[in-house]
């Protein structure tokens, strides 16, 4: 018996994604993108639904982040060795790039989840004896190198991903595009449907789009232009040669580039963007397009710190399958129990802050956390707009901060944000004790959302897709307090799950500092004095938030809406 015979024996629905966050572990991730589809998954397995995942092996990773004395992000390679912790497959398959044939192999990892099911996850890789050194580079490093590169990795994914599911026994009954990455399956499902040519009248394309459409759903995440992948048809010509006749491609992917958001669109029956709000943006974006919205969720086990797990699992029996049990979270829980549990975590954030920077934070004190993506539009520095203002509150209402993030390799504005929050550490030394933590990943993250007082959120409006750590905050029963933009603009109860930074408009944008200010001194610092109330706030936050913006709902809506048609 293969490792693969418990999985192939029904069909089953293909999730292709570029990343997936399997383990802190395995660095086949960047962020919220990777961690949102480790969740999709790990919800999958509790859920025992028919899934196979698909994505790179990305032997080098993304990058592992170091901070110099400077406040300077350093990039240190990131190696991992499939061999400890996937199986090979008896498999290999080809595809053609630039004319010639790339060989691809895969492994299989088998992600086990905490209810005993199981899911298997199949990473792609090019790292075999039968190619060229540079073709052997192609699975190596998650988001690497210039346009070219990402184009060849996305042939990889998406042609080599359907043939190699093919090859190995899998029967597909639905393909998920968890992002336009791998949007190029839909040309090679084109190729596999098509009409016998004594059926064509002249003129009439031989590609069967209607069956493909019925095989497809594409999830959506980038809520800007400039965020869908772009490929000049001179390059694709160079690269995937005529894999599909020319008229058709430009019919489905844009006439001057193939645009993979356009593609995956005209491809895909069911569209959803990740909250409402940018399901309202896409369906802008790309007028025409009926784009559903199924809002992002978490997954319960794997974001719930271990003192509110135990307590869940003794007052709210079955949570972890069915999170909206944790709707009763404010009747069933005692208030001191719901403290107990936070400074269990508040502690192990606080040891944690030591190891990695050598800094004490006061356990009395309320603590802000900020951690994501370091990028011009998540506006890390908006905290610190008004350095004598912040100054003034937290004269008057002592505080603590705890920052984390990388910024991609290639993104100089990410990285100068990082130096400029450092600068801001040793600038407010002595008033406000703040701390950057190095080397961002599952783990810190962890330790993080449960272990603050208040996880802020500043993004530029309306640039924020989703945004997920939010949630994981509430599943610890940390409020809110947010720019209301993506997932908040519906989890956002005033006062009840946490609070508004400004109004929900684009044109708050520019205001969103004094706002931020004026409610953290006003309402936020003077409610913590307050630990009736504020508990209060924090079984607001599980009740309302935790018990919906979980993966669990999430893949329920998929199964019902996307999966089953």
């Amino acid at each position: 018996m293969s490792a693969l015979d418990k999985f192939t024996y029904e069909p089953r629905i293909a999730y292709f994604s570029m990343e997936i966050a399997l383990q802190n572990e395995i660095p086949t991730y960047s962020g919220g993108l990777g961690v949102l589809a480790g969740d999709t998954m790990r919800s999958a397995t509790d859920l025992e639904l028919p899934v196979v995942a698909v994505t790179l092996v990305s032997r080098a990773g993304y990058f592992r982040q170091k901070i110099d004395a400077e406040g300077r992000q350093q990039e240190e390679p990131m190696q991992w060795q499939p061999a400890d912790h996937a199986v090979p497959l008896n498999a290999k398959i080809a595809v053609t790039i630039e004319h010639r044939t790339v060989w691809i192999s895969a492994w299989l990892y088998t992600l086990e989840g905490h209810m005993n099911g199981r899911q298997p996850i199949i990473l792609l890789d090019t790292d075999v004896a039968e190619n060229s050194t540079e073709d052997r580079q192609i699975t190596a490093a998650l988001y690497g190198g210039d346009s070219t590169y990402r184009l060849k990795q996305e042939i990889v994914l998406g042609i080599g991903g359907v043939r190699l599911l093919q090859a190995v026994g899998f029967n597909i009954r639905q393909y998920h595009m968890n992002e336009g990455h791998s949007a190029l399956l839909g040309l090679e499902l084109l190729r596999r449907f098509m009409y016998p040519s004594e059926d064509l009248r002249p003129g009439e394309s031989p590609y069967n789009i209607p069956r493909v459409r019925e095989l497809c759903c594409f999830t959506t995440h980038t809520p800007v232009e400039a965020g869908h992948d772009r490929f000049s048809y001179e390059l694709i010509y160079r690269i995937l040669d005529d894999f599909v006749d020319i008229a058709t491609l430009k019919q489905l992917a844009g006439e001057d580039s193939l645009n993979m958001t356009c593609l995956a669109l005209n491809l895909s029956e069911h569209v959803n963007g990740v909250a409402k709000r940018h399901a309202e943006i896409s369906r802008k974006m790309f007028p025409g397009y009926r784009v559903k919205a199924v809002t992002n969720g978490v997954h319960p086990y794997t974001w719930t710190s271990p003192g509110f797990a135990e307590l869940y699992d003794q007052r709210l029996p079955g949570w972890c399958h069915e999170p909206e049990l944790l709707v009763r979270a404010d009747c069933c829980i005692r208030d001191e129990e719901i403290l107990q549990a936070h400074q269990r975590a508040k502690t192990m954030l606080m040891e944690k802050i030591k190891v990695l920077t050598s800094a004490t934070f006061d356990p009395q004190l309320p603590t802000l956390g900020f951690a994501r993506r370091m990028t011009s539009y998540k506006r890390p520095d908006l905290l610190f707009s008004d350095i004598e203002r912040l100054k003034g509150i937290a004269h008057e209402q002592p505080f603590q901060i705890v920052l984390a993030g990388k910024a991609h390799p290639q993104d100089e504005g990410g990285k100068q944000l990082i130096e400029k929050l450092h600068r801001h550490i040793h600038e407010l030394d002595g008033i406000i004790n703040m701390v950057f933590l190095p080397g961002y990943d599952m783990d810190i993250a962890r330790i993080m959302v449960a272990g603050v007082d208040i996880w802020l959120n500043t993004p530029l409006r309306p640039m924020e897709a989703s945004g997920t750590s939010g949630m994981k905050a509430a599943f610890n029963g940390v409020p809110n307090l947010s720019v209301l933009d993506g997932w908040w603009i519906e989890g956002c109860i005033e006062g009840v799950t946490g609070w508004a930074v400004g109004g929900n408009t684009e044109s708050a944008n520019g205001n969103d500092a004094c706002a931020l200010y004026d409610k953290l001194e006003q309402v936020v610092l003077p409610l913590y004095q307050d630990q009736a109330s504020w508990v209060k706030v924090m079984k607001g936050a599980i009740c309302k938030n935790a018990s919906f913006f979980n993966s669990h709902r999430m893949m329920r809506r998929y199964t019902t809406e996307a999966y089953i048609r």
